[in-house]
């Protein structure tokens, strides 16, 4: 069904060429069908978003469909969708085949580690750990690094079972950028993207989007899996732990509003004009060591008028009036600061 909502909207989109000569203001923008597809994360809010979008601008016509990040991106760059979601920015390789390709953050959000560890509550894990665990070094929960980052905590004599994405993922880019900064070995071998080649781990599982992963890790005991923080519900309704990770200032922290919040205000001021920017390890106390910008990846050259003011119209909605908690509190995401609402807009205004 997806799939054939995705082929009528591409041939509407498509047949709006037509009106490539028609300047932007004459275009009725909310009857122009645009296609958002890509990150599993962003989907839930991209399906609230697109309904209270919708409530206020009759006609619009947003079809949406979770297809992983590296899809996303893909799709955008071909111009088989208008809006590519992405937990991941577009490497620097990429963007110098792609020179037209914009990305540009949407909103705040962070990965989270969850486990499925009968009897166990309150986990400790670093990214040396976590490093161990998905390159098979560490096989079993008592093994000492992870007992003495949980002292008097009874670990079982167990063997892990890690859980990675089989799609291509920001998920999977923010995570393996996260092992790549913590384990040089990992950054230098395996290093970090939306696909990589996983080291082959006994009783590892491979599973298809976040909600994939949750299923997966609550299936299976032992297990350990990282999902994007908009399923947290969920994974606490399935039982599944949440690691504190031990972030740069040497801290053991939880994804919290403060401290994903806190991640984000240090990176801020940072941000590039092209808002192509890591927040994983990002400084300060507080700071959680796996958070993100969730990205739109879109050509800045779409092919008519109509088509890009409908895109620039529900881009500035998102960064603003879609940033407000109602929305965003539903799947634990948090605002833009404002200085990267100023460089959202500053990119949107590209889109032509």
């Amino acid at each position: 069904m997806k799939m054939m909502s995705f082929l009528r909207a591409g041939a509407a989109a498509l047949a709006i060429t037509a009106m490539a000569g028609l300047p932007a203001a004459q275009a009725d923008t909310t009857a122009v069908p645009l296609i958002e597809s890509g990150s599993s994360l962003l989907y839930p809010l991209f399906n609230i978003w697109v309904a209270a979008y919708g409530a206020t601008h009759p006609g619009a016509d947003i079809t949406t469909t979770s297809t992983g990040s590296g899809a996303g991106i893909a799709q955008a760059i071909k111009g088989l969708v208008n809006i590519g979601a992405s937990d991941a920015y577009m490497s620097d390789a990429m963007m110098k085949k792609n020179p037209g390709m914009l990305n540009i953050p949407l909103a705040i959000s962070s990965q989270a580690v969850n486990y499925n560890l009968p009897g166990v509550t309150g986990l400790k894990l670093s990214g040396p750990i976590l490093a161990g665990i998905y390159s098979g070094k560490i096989t079993k929960w008592n093994d000492p690094a992870i007992a003495q980052a949980n002292p008097g905590v009874s670990l079982p004599d167990h063997v892990i079972i890690p859980i990675h994405r089989l799609d291509g993922s920001g998920d999977t880019f923010i995570f393996t950028q996260y092992l790549s900064e913590s384990d040089p070995q990992w950054g230098s071998t395996i290093k970090y993207g939306t696909a990589v080649s996983w080291p082959a781990v006994s009783g590892a599982l491979g599973a298809k989007g976040n909600s994939g992963m949750l299923a997966a890790a609550k299936a299976n005991p032992y297990s350990i899996a990282y999902i994007g923080i908009s399923f947290a519900s969920q994974a606490a309704e399935a039982g599944l732990g949440q690691a504190a990770l031990l972030n740069k200032a040497g801290n053991y922290l939880l994804p919290t509003p403060e401290t994903i919040g806190a991640a984000a205000q240090s990176v801020a001021d940072h941000t590039p004009p092209d808002e192509r920017i890591s927040m994983i390890f990002a400084d300060g106390p507080q700071s959680y060591p796996i958070v993100n910008y969730e990205y739109a990846i879109v050509n800045s050259h779409q092919p008519a008028a109509a088509i890009a003011a409908a895109v620039r119209d529900f881009l500035t909605w998102a960064i603003t009036e879609g940033n407000s908690p109602q929305y965003l509190n539903k799947v634990h995401f948090l605002p833009l600061p404002s200085a990267v609402v100023e460089l959202s807009k500053a990119q949107i205004a590209k889109i032509q």
